[in-house]
């Protein structure tokens, strides 16, 4: 990002931002602060209104409000608001260090959260509650502050501003009863009501307020901060005994007036009101959709189909519409807010793989409408000029990672014929003749892919063929309406041959898990029976191709092109259950692969790829989505019995405020420690919507007793009607 200019910070003090009767502190020491990071990516909360002129987002995780995304859903602009609690002489504690915090929506039909904080020595709680202004592009924080020893106590609030994705170059000044935050793009503001009774700006570790208040238990007044890492703090009135109650306002705009206009304008309206009508728009969201489904059997399941649709809901761009991210969370290195992994990781980007799967969630869900929206983003807006759809890309559309995935290309496909769209020939024809004619670095035909779903490995992979072949069915299907026979019969004939080719390239005769055939995970030359090795990435071993499997051939029989009860199907079944299952308290869950290796390391530290090979530092965990996709498979070969309790664990997984985990921990906990209870989410992506999308879609297929979202015309080309 640019340089904040001082001429810009001049002109606040022009405007009057910086009241002239300000404690002469002059500008905070310690620039530029401490380099910004983000944090922890398992989430207990994600909120925003239905509305879609309130463009701004908030998180909660650990105790805190964590990053609030604006103007769009790939930009972070605020790393944190906490508080501070202390009595002025002898002790002050932050919020999210409590070991007492609980999370919860105070609705089952909206994202209204609320957090209680207790403290560990029993001197004060702290109720919060969260949401946005259908009206502005404001956070409200409603606030109760109980003394529990009948003394008083100070309370400050602390925003940590990491404007436009970028903490390191904001600049920030108290303006009369507020603070703003400022850089060449976008501005935070923070105000209370009532009025905070002292404010101040900083560097983060070395001015800001959490750091002041540790250290001496008050905080000093400094009017600005310039080009850095920089800290809004304000004392509340509350005290937790004649005053208990403050709101704050954290407002967002392009500039500190914008942004301190927005805050203002939420305060003017009333905290009381601006729930109402957030909640309000919600509920009507989910009377547009439906009840949950009969499948779900107790209230806990219901809340949490219901949490699951909000959650999906939310995902969405507000400004592009169709744009669903995968997550709005930065996992592990992705949270470190280095240049390399700008914007702050990937997973609030949209990837056309996790779009998909979360369309056909919400039109399970009964959102046909968003599902529409997505396949008209895909090939409107996501769709290069040869036809292929990017790895991953912003909201508003530019690509970020470019490697390619025929995966990706191929949903999108599947997606528009199970929606009748038709009127997507043009894109969807681009699409299929550039799955037809893709060739890899050495030549490689299709579908050969440069990645497979997991994104770690290139070669011939069960699930990314399975997706090729359906979405050239699916092509073919979408060319007939269009008149473009021709075409039509190129597809087919295409798919027919993959699906010929398919035993060669993935199915194992003579591999050391079974003496029965078998799907690997994926080959590197197009012959499962070769015993080529390749290293499997993240610090992981290398290994015999053929003794590495993992599920995603499921997806063979999930998309209409294998039979349920298929010999090789039931065979790699058995096989990936004894390689790669694991039973926990709360369910059986599955890892992506054999020895997978992108999860926390073994001493339960943040994943990062610098490892070296062979060291197997860090451990992949169990994914729960991979048991909704068991499920779905169940209820092909129907057992239904079996998809309803695949059904019931992957509903155990979810936080208390029913956020759905990417992993949970498994059969290798970190290290030494205690704490970390096989089952229970760790700290991967979360929510992640694809979880979210497998726990919706599974719930509507287990009370139609079938896959909902198989294409019929696949299943009729390959397998009869």
């Amino acid at each position: 990002m640019r340089k904040l200019i001082f001429s810009a910070l001049a002109g606040l003090l022009v405007t009057g931002l910086i009241p002239a009767t300000a404690a002469a502190q002059g500008p905070a020491p310690g620039a530029p602060g401490a380099h910004p990071s983000w944090l922890p990516a398992n989430k207990t909360g994600f909120g925003t209104a239905h509305d879609r002129s309130s463009n701004v987002w908030f998180t909660l995780q650990g105790g805190q409000m964590s990053e609030v995304y604006y103007p769009d859903l790939s930009t972070p602009s605020v790393r944190s608001l906490n508080f501070v609690v202390t009595d002025g002489r002898s002790f002050a504690v932050t919020d999210y260090s409590a070991k007492s915090q609980q999370v919860r929506r105070t609705d089952d039909d909206s994202l209204t959260y609320e957090q209680t904080i207790t403290d560990d020595q029993h001197r004060w709680r702290l109720r919060k509650t969260y949401v946005t202004d259908p009206a502005a592009t404001t956070v409200l924080v409603d606030v109760d502050f109980q003394s529990l020893t009948g003394r008083p106590y100070q309370l400050y609030a602390v925003a940590d501003p990491d404007l436009t994705n970028d903490g390191s170059d904001d600049s920030a000044a108290r303006a009369r009863d507020a603070v703003t935050a400022q850089d060449a793009a976008n501005a935070a503001a923070l105000a209370a009501k009532p009025a905070f009774t002292q404010t101040s700006v900083g560097y983060a570790g070395a001015s800001d307020g959490n750091t002041q208040l540790a250290k001496t238990f008050k905080l000093a007044t400094y009017d600005t901060a310039t080009k850095g890492n920089v800290v809004l703090t304000g004392r509340t009135s509350a005290d937790g005994l004649h005053s208990r109650h403050v709101t704050l306002a954290l407002g967002m705009g392009a500039k500190a007036a914008d942004a301190l206009r927005s805050a203002q304008a939420s305060q003017r309206r009333g905290v009381r009101d601006i729930t109402r009508a957030y909640d309000r728009g919600w509920q009507q969201y989910l009377r547009g959709v439906g009840k949950p489904p009969s499948s779900l059997k107790t209230d806990a399941e219901r809340d949490l189909y219901k949490a699951s649709m909000l959650t999906l809901a939310a995902s969405e761009d507000k400004h592009h519409p169709g744009a669903f991210i995968a997550s709005p969370s930065m996992p592990w290195r992705f949270g470190n807010n280095d240049p390399e992994w700008s914007p702050s990781g990937t997973y609030h980007l949209v990837w056309p793989r996790d779009l998909y799967q979360i369309a056909t969630g919400l039109a399970a869900g009964g959102d046909t409408a968003a599902a529409n929206r997505a396949v008209s983003y895909m090939f409107g807006t996501q769709q290069q000029a040869d036809g292929h759809m990017p790895q991953n890309s912003r909201v508003d559309g530019v690509p970020y990672w470019t490697s390619i995935q025929l995966d990706e290309t191929a949903f999108p496909i599947v997606l528009a014929q199970q929606l009748g769209r038709t009127d997507l020939w043009p894109g969807v024809r681009k699409a299929a003749d550039f799955i037809l004619g893709y060739r890899g670095p050495n030549g490689q035909a299709s579908p050969y892919t440069q990645q497979e779903r997991w994104e770690e490995q290139d070669g011939w992979s069960p699930s990314t063929i399975a997706s090729v072949i359906a979405g050239l069915v699916c092509a073919a299907d979408i060319a007939s309406h269009n008149g473009a026979s021709a075409d039509a019969a190129r597809y087919l004939a295409a798919a027919d041959k993959m699906k010929a080719d398919l035993p060669k390239q993935t199915i194992t005769t003579n591999g050391p898990l079974s003496k029965d055939p078998y799907f690997v995970r994926l080959t590197k030359d197009a012959n499962a029976n070769n015993g080529t090795t390749y290293n499997l990435g993240n610090s992981s071993v290398t290994m015999d191709q053929r003794a590495v499997t993992d599920a995603g051939f499921l997806d063979l029989v999930r998309l209409g092109v294998y039979r349920a009860d298929d010999p090789v199907i039931r065979n790699s079944v058995r096989v990936t259950d004894k390689d790669i299952a694991f039973t926990t308290p709360t369910g059986q869950f599955w890892h992506r692969y054999t020895k997978d290796g992108y999860g926390e390391q073994a001493d339960g530290s943040p994943w990062d790829y610098t490892f070296p090979a062979e060291s197997r530092t860090t451990f992949g965990r169990l994914w729960p989505l991979l048991a909704g996709e068991r499920g779905e498979y169940e209820l092909a070969l129907g057992d239904s019995a079996s998809a309803a309790r695949r059904l019931r664990d992957l509903g155990r997984v979810s936080s208390s405020a029913e956020t759905m985990p990417e992993q949970v921990w498994d059969e290798n906990p970190p290290s030494g420690q205690t704490g970390f209870p096989a089952g229970t989410p760790n700290t991967s992506a979360t929510p992640l919507a694809w979880t979210h999308a497998q726990y919706v879609r599974l719930a509507q297929d287990v009370k139609a007793g079938s896959v909902l979202e198989t294409p019929q015309v696949v299943r009729c080309h390959f397998l009869g009607c």
